[in-house]
């Protein structure tokens, strides 16, 4: 039964009728040259021979796939998730279709990713750069095409092309401001990749939060980590074992603030009474630890919203790189719960 679908064609239907395969095609796309008593028949008939219409040729006829390519670092990390659903929410209203792509944070998987929907000849791409990448040849090749590009979380000014970022600067300040207000004096931070845009800003949010309320900027509390819950945890083990350990750890994001607050639990300390901790991200877990996590979140559903419809501005040009890029930066939320709150307010 399924090849039998898989094998009907417009011929098919046109030798039913015995009409010509153009006529098909054009009754079926509701022509105005057809008249109605035919488009009727052509619907019943591809009905009863249970036709399925070429998505892939029609495209092609069309010039435009009805596609967009989403890269994205990795599916376990809900964050991306959450941007990938505000994408299909925009896309899904100017009937798009969405694929995705998982680079896994690899630079060679995201290089294969760009090719596949190069090959696919997809409308667009938008996508969330890997934590490897630092050649850009396969993006600017993308721009090369005229393909309209657009990035999320990770954006590179000097690439040329529009992007959706959250202020990860200002969130940093914010997430250390908060520590110094509930009596941390001695703040570390756990960073990320420093060529990685997003965790730069970060850090220096974090260092300047520190200046401007006239702490000194201790090189023995600032680590760099992988971005993940054991590296968090590695970290925090030599945080740790300093003469004079932290009161307090703003960490780069979640996953990493879980792997310090596991650490901080296994030497016995209290958190937040002894040490607390703020991550970044509001991942879904975050709300449901014990200690619940303070963290900063990003506004992740419209950042997929955003990226879509930049994508869509685009294809009103007819080249998506006329026009001067946009930069699209999302304010931050502070989350403040159990992890950090030393002042015993009500936690959200």
């Amino acid at each position: 039964m399924g090849e039998n679908i898989l094998k009907i064609t417009l011929m098919d239907i046109a030798r039913e009728l015995n009409i010509t395969a153009a006529t098909v095609s054009r009754a079926l796309s509701n022509h105005p040259a057809i008249k109605e008593s035919t488009k009727q028949a052509v619907r019943e008939t591809a009905v009863r021979l249970k036709y399925q219409p070429n998505k892939i040729a029609s495209s092609l006829r069309l010039g435009k796939s009805k596609i967009i390519g989403v890269i994205i670092p990795s599916a376990e990390i809900n964050f991306f998730g959450s941007v990938v659903h505000g994408i299909e929410k925009i896309a899904n209203e100017h009937n798009y279709n969405v694929l995705i792509y998982q680079s896994n944070e690899s630079y060679e998987y995201e290089k294969r990713g760009v090719q596949t929907f190069l090959q696919s000849q997809v409308d667009g791409i938008l996508a969330s750069i890997s934590k490897e990448t630092i050649n850009l040849d396969h993006y600017i090749e993308i721009k090369k095409r005229g393909v309209p590009l657009v990035l999320f979380d990770r954006g590179i000014d000097n690439l040329g092309v529009s992007s959706v970022v959250v202020d990860d600067y200002r969130g940093a300040f914010e997430a250390t401001k908060h520590l110094i207000s509930q009596g941390c004096k001695r703040i570390a931070h756990i960073g990320g990749q420093q060529h990685v845009s997003i965790f730069n800003q970060r850090l220096k949010g974090y260092i300047d939060a520190l200046n401007v309320h006239g702490f000194p900027v201790d090189d023995d509390l600032i680590l760099y980590g992988k971005v993940s819950i054991d590296s968090g945890r590695e970290c925090m083990h030599k945080l740790l074992s300093l003469s004079k350990i932290p009161d307090g750890v703003f960490a780069v994001e979640d996953f990493t603030a879980l792997g310090a607050m596991q650490a901080i639990k296994a030497a016995g300390k209290i958190i937040p009474e002894e040490i607390a901790v703020v991550g970044f991200a509001n991942e879904p877990f975050a709300g449901y630890i014990t200690p619940s996590l303070s963290t900063v979140n990003q506004q992740t559903v419209r950042m997929g919203e955003e990226a879509a419809n930049l994508f869509f501005e685009s294809m009103q040009n007819t080249n998506g790189y006329d026009l001067n890029p946009r930069k699209l930066i999302l304010e931050p939320d502070l989350i403040c719960r159990q992890s950090s709150n030393r002042n015993h307010r009500e936690y959200l």
